[in-house]
């Protein structure tokens, strides 16, 4: 059955706290035991992990949103330290052991179970076509212990929704960094600001924002138009409504329920980001 987009929308909020401890200090410290030698190498190798030994053009085209180059920085070169089974491996057992560490008593409350239940229904059932990064997740098994589900089905949730948000960044032409400076003025910030494109050098971030005011969606001053705006706020709708067929297989009751279980453990997960 299909669902409000305002409760699809919720569950976007509720899931990207619980996929995104894969980003934590914890995960990335598992990566440089592997031999990795930062962040963004801990990053890539288990983000595109589930790609399997794909060229750095592809692992660009499938995550969209990196500056050219970026991805060449750690792609092949990970995969001579690691492989993507061992990636996924330890992404995920770090992963649950941050999320555990992060959520505390609610790991092992029986709640968790079913919520880790009804996240996996919905997370395994979503359409794959044009989906590129998800399909490849769907691909692994879905761990038994129950943290560990919660953070596979949330990561596959986020996935989804991320390559039907670059879906709808693309029938919208609006390109990677493109998208960080609508991202930026979205949450009222200036796209020099922004932590995803500060590190570009200034003439190639200002390239792209004068590209956006000749097509009329930011102004003078940097800041959205309304034609800015009102499509920044389309492409969101847009994304919405290709992430919801996650959750037809739920019905409106489980999808209550899911929200209402998930929302202590998101806001558990969110308090303790670092």
């Amino acid at each position: 059955m299909s669902h409000p987009q305002a409760e699809v929308h919720r569950m976007f909020e509720l899931v990207e706290p619980i996929a995104t401890v894969t980003f934590s200090n914890a995960v990335t410290e598992a990566f440089l035991a592997l031999g990795m030698r930062d962040y963004w190498d801990g990053y890539f190798a288990g983000r595109a992990a589930p790609l399997g030994q794909a060229p750095a053009e592809v692992v660009h085209a499938v995550f969209y949103n990196f500056a050219d180059g970026e991805v060449a920085r750690h792609i092949p070169w990970v995969w001579g330290k690691t492989t993507p089974e061992e990636a996924i491996a330890v992404r995920e057992r770090a992963s649950a052991a941050a999320l555990r560490q992060r959520i505390g008593q609610l790991a092992d409350s029986p709640g968790l179970v079913r919520v880790a239940d009804l996240a996996t229904r919905a997370a395994v059932s979503a359409p794959t076509e044009g989906r590129a990064l998800y399909a490849g997740l769907r691909a692994l098994d879905v761990p038994e212990e129950p943290v560990a589900r919660l953070w596979h089905a949330a990561t596959l949730l986020r996935e989804h929704r991320g390559d039907s948000h670059n879906a709808a960044l693309v029938a919208h032409g609006i390109g990677g960094t493109e998208a960080h400076v609508l991202l930026a003025l979205s949450l009222g910030m200036k796209a020099e600001k922004f932590g995803r494109v500060h590190h570009l050098p200034k003439a190639q971030l200002a390239a792209v924002v004068d590209g956006l005011r000749g097509r009329g969606l930011v102004d003078a001053d940097g800041g959205f138009t309304d034609t800015g705006r009102k499509t920044s706020e389309r492409i969101e709708a847009v994304t919405d409504e290709l992430a919801a067929p996650a959750y037809d297989v739920l019905s409106a009751d489980e999808l209550d329920e899911l929200i209402a279980g998930l929302e202590p453990i998101a806001a558990a997960a969110r308090a303790a980001d670092d």
